[in-house]
C-alpha cells in the first residue's frame, strides 16, 4: 500500500556494516538495538551507548530487559517468560513487520543472546551486525550520543508454541540426556577445565561436555568466520549428530547463544539452549561435576 514502509530483506543471521548502511538509507522499516554490556560493570554498556551509538539505536540492558527474576538457584541470567519479553519488545517499538538488527561492543557476546531471544519469541527478521560497533566505525558509519526515544507498541504478539528450531532444555532434561546428546560449553577453556571460577559456585563443567570457546567463532577482524569454516569446525564437535541432538550452554546462558548463532550461520539448525547453564548447574550440589 502507498505510504507503508518498505519491508527490508535480510536473508542471514548476520548483516555487514555496509549492508546495514544501505538498509537504513533505503528507508526500510528497521529497528537497531545496542546490547553492549559488561559482566563486571553492569552500567558500562549503557555508558558506552550514551557516548556513541548507531543512529536511532535503542539500548537493551542484559539484566533489566533480557532476564527473568533470579532466585539464586536458576542461574545468573535466567530467561524471562515469553510474555514478559514480548512486552519489552513492544516497548522498544518492534512489530512483526520490522527488521531488527542487534549489535554490541563485545564480539557479539550479548547481541547473540538478543538475536536468539527474538527468534525464541517467533520474530525471524533479526540479524546481528557482523563485527559490531567496531565494524560500523570502520566503514565510516555515522554515530550519535544520548538516548533515543521511541513510540512504544503493544506487546509483541506471540503464538502458543515455540518453533522446534528454537528449543530450550532444563537441568533435569539435560541430566537425563547426558551421553546421548552433544553438549557444547562456550566458556573460556580455563574455566571449562575448572582451573579457576570467578563467577559461579563451583569450578568445572558438566560431565560429557565439549568446549567451544565462543570467540573461536570469530576471524581476526572480529567478524564471524565464513559459513563453511564454521560448519567444518562445529562438525568436529558434534560428529554425525543432527542439530536437534545438540545442546549449548555456557556460564549463564549468554555466550551459548554465540555458538547457536554460529551453528545457524553454518546451516546446522535445531540445537537447544540450556538457559541456566553452569551458574544454575553448579548451584545444585546434587549435580555431577567434571574437571580437567
Amino acid at each position: 500500500m502507498i505510504g507503508e514502509p518498505r519491508l527490508p530483506r535480510v536473508d542471514s543471521a548476520l548483516i555487514s556494516a555496509q549492508a546495514l548502511q544501505g538498509l537504513i538509507e533505503s528507508g526500510s522499516s528497521t529497528v537497531v538495538l545496542d546490547a553492549s554490556f559488561d559482566l563486571t560493570d553492569t552500567f558500562a554498556g549503557e555508558r558506552a551507548y550514551l557516548g556513541a551509538h548507531l543512529p536511532g539505536a535503542l539500548y537493551v540492558h542484559l539484566d533489566r530487559d533480557l532476564c527473568g527474576q533470579k532466585t539464586g538457584l536458576n542461574g545468573r541470567h535466567p530467561l524471562p517468560d515469553r510474555a514478559a519479553f514480548a512486552a519489552t519488545v513492544g516497548r522498544l517499538g518492534v512489530t512483526p513487520r520490522m527488521q531488527v538488527v542487534v549489535y554490541d561492543r563485545q564480539d557479539a557476546m550479548f547481541s547473540s543472546r538478543l538475536w536468539w531471544m527474538f527468534r525464541w519469541l517467533g520474530h525471524e527478521a533479526v540479524a546481528v551486525l557482523d563485527g559490531g560497533f567496531a565494524a560500523w566505525q570502520s566503514v565510516g558509519g555515522a554515530v550519535q550520543g544520548a538516548a533515543v526515544s521511541v513510540k512504544p507498541q503493544s506487546a509483541y504478539p506471540i503464538g502458543a508454541e515455540v518453533s522446534p528450531l528454537v528449543r530450550t532444555v532444563d537441568a533435569d532434561m539435560l541430566q537425563a540426556q547426558l551421553g546421548r546428546i552433544s553438549l557444547i560449553d562456550a566458556r573460556a577453556p580455563e574455566r571449562f577445565r575448572g582451573e579457576f571460577e570467578p563467577l559461579d559456585a563451583q569450578s568445572g563443567h558438566i560431565p560429557g561436555a565439549s568446549n567451544r570457546f565462543f570467540k573461536d567463532n570469530l576471524a581476526a577482524d572480529g567478524c564471524f568466520k565464513q559459513a563453511e569454516v564454521l560448519r567444518a569446525e562445529l562438525l568436529t564437535l558434534i560428529g554425525a549428530r543432527s542439530g536437534s541432538e545438540v545442546v549449548h550452554q555456557c556460564g549463564s546462558g549468554v555466550t551459548a547463544c554465540h555458538n547457536l548463532l554460529a551453528m545457524s550461520v553454518a546451516g546446522i539448525d535445531g540445537a537447544a539452549l540450556y538457559p541456566g547453564s553452569w551458574s544454575e548447574w553448579s548451584s545444585d550440589p546434587s549435580r555431577p561435576v567434571a574437571r580437567g
